[in-house]
């Protein structure tokens, strides 16, 4: 058996996120923006698709982010280290300029979509290959009228989509980026059929304008009134 449907969510903002920081496999916590956006998000996810279970990457801010969810739908959160994020060696805590300046070639390497040699950054081949394996291993313990909600990261989901869609994860670039607490949901295939999970919809959200969702609770996004 395995789950009818699998959901990957992105955790919540933090400081690296809102500072444009590459946060790779650092352990930080979610920021103010963060926890209302994972909060706002649980509620939106659990009316739409309600787990019977829920597995995130072992990082703060994954993990926080699944608390929120589960607590909406009564679920423990499980967790598993291969739902982290894509490592970046060096480059973790660096800004895009920053790795620029200082490694311009493999910078250049990596914009274009290749894979950064001589820092010490996972493969994209292998991040597939470690997600989509945890993935459907926690899908198989569920039966097919069940969910499974993943919490991980935005490289990390966009690898597991392309590698559950069997596509060659050094080459295919077809997944846009995820906005965080944002999720997308794949359908198990008709048995036999190639490939065995199918995307169904990608990096849906709350509902709230992205400006809004970007910016947290209190800002007043509202014009100003003109004056009489």
């Amino acid at each position: 058996m395995t789950a009818g449907t699998v959901v990957l969510l992105r955790h919540g903002r933090t400081a690296y996120n809102a500072t444009l920081r590459l946060q790779g496999q650092i352990d930080i916590p979610l920021d103010e923006v963060g926890r209302w956006q994972a909060e706002q998000g649980a509620v939106a996810l659990s009316a739409s698709h309600r787990a019977a279970r829920v597995v995130s990457s072992d990082l703060e801010r994954a993990s926080d982010t699944a608390a929120a969810y589960a607590d909406q739908v009564g679920v423990p959160v499980e967790t598993d280290p291969r739902l982290r994020e894509r490592s970046f060696g060096v480059w973790e805590g660096l800004t895009s300029e920053e790795i620029a300046e200082r490694w311009p070639a493999e910078h250049g390497e990596w914009r274009r979509g290749g894979e950064p040699a001589g820092v010490g950054a996972e493969t994209k081949a292998d991040v597939a290959e470690r997600m989509a394996g945890a993935v459907r291993e926690h899908a198989e313990a569920l039966s097919s009228d069940e969910c499974l909600v993943v919490v991980s990261h935005g490289a990390a989901i966009s690898l597991a989509i392309t590698g559950l869609l069997e596509l060659d994860a050094t080459a295919w670039r077809g997944i846009s980026g995820m906005h965080n607490v944002h999720w997308s949901h794949l359908h198990r295939s008709a048995p036999g059929a190639v490939p065995g999970w199918r995307l169904v919809a990608h990096n849906v959200g709350a509902g709230y304008p992205l400006d809004r969702w970007r910016a947290g609770p209190h800002a007043d996004l509202e014009p100003e009134p003109k004056s009489a």
